[in-house]
């Protein structure tokens, strides 16, 4: 018995490493997907137009995101090192980002927010929804087709990005769906997990509570009323905020809920009646009577 006390202590430290590297090997792999660039089009060309491009955000309810632009012209395109074009640049676009682009002759180029569909996919499936989209850019400068050169990275922490890039020195096509980071689908199994074994807890304590005929205990009510309560406010820190009808919600939420609901309606009923007929109170040492606040 002394030796598997002495052995407790070492194995709980091993587990706590092995968690900790676990964790630190998520998180450096979540780093390295936001700092993933995506290169397609005329990278070899000197006279072209980088777009440099980066998901803001991502809006699962309203199936869009975010796309942040940059435009700046190269070579013959500028004549103050990519401020601005020398001729009216228009940049062609996809139809899911919804709208070409128009950049005036020497004036400077902004960076610039444009929202882009989604298709494909359903919140309500989180937290495995996964959603598509084509992102297509061609410019034209004076008229005349120009070489484009299209970079595109991520930097919304909850979404990881698939994506796949082909272009010729006048196009950039990117193929891309965007489905919940590792971290996300992380959080939200251990969310499920936990409302399970809650439910489950509050089963048990319900079980030993009527078949003891125990009485009203107030703590024991107490502590599956808060139960109840608190897991709607746990299931509303889910990361991206899903609606009420997701699978979260039909896998453990609403079962767990209606679990601690009915124990509790069935933890006051027995316990009311036990105290109204205290004679048929079975003795159990392992019942506190002052627990019981007849």
């Amino acid at each position: 018995m002394t030796r598997r006390k002495r052995l407790v202590l070492p194995i709980a430290a091993a587990a706590a490493a092995a968690a900790i590297g676990v964790g630190v090997w998520i998180q450096v792999g979540e780093r390295l997907d936001l700092e993933t660039t995506h290169v397609a089009g005329a990278s070899d060309r000197a006279d072209r137009i980088d777009i440099d491009t980066a998901i803001q955000r991502v809006d699962a309810a309203a199936r869009e995101l975010t796309l942040r632009l940059r435009v700046t012209p190269r070579g013959r395109l500028t004549d103050d090192g990519g401020l601005s074009p020398t001729a009216e640049l228009i940049l062609l676009t996809s139809p899911d980002i919804r709208q070409d682009l128009v950049f005036e002759a020497d004036a400077r180029i902004t960076t610039i927010d444009v929202p882009v569909a989604l298709t494909g996919g359903s919140i309500t499936d989180y937290p495995f929804d996964k959603y598509s989209s084509n992102l297509e850019f061609a410019a034209q400068q004076g008229g005349q087709p120009v070489p484009v050169r299209v970079s595109l990275s991520n930097s919304d922490a909850l979404f990881h990005p698939t994506v796949e890039g082909e272009g010729t020195d006048d196009a950039a096509i990117f193929e891309m769906s965007v489905s919940r980071s590792n971290s996300v689908l992380i959080f939200a199994i251990f969310m499920m997990a936990a409302m399970w074994a809650l439910a489950i807890a509050v089963l048990i304590g319900t079980r030993f509570l009527t078949s003891q005929r125990a009485g009203l205990v107030w703590a024991a009510l107490g502590w599956m009323a808060a139960t109840l309560f608190a897991l709607a406010a746990f299931r509303n820190t889910a990361p991206g905020s899903p609606p009420i009808g997701s699978l979260l919600d039909y896998v453990a939420f609403l079962w767990a809920e209606a679990i601690i609901a009915i124990c509790l309606i069935t933890t006051a009923v027995a316990g009311a009646r036990a105290e109204a007929h205290p004679e048929q109170t079975s003795a159990d040492p392992h019942i506190d009577s002052d627990a019981t606040n007849r």
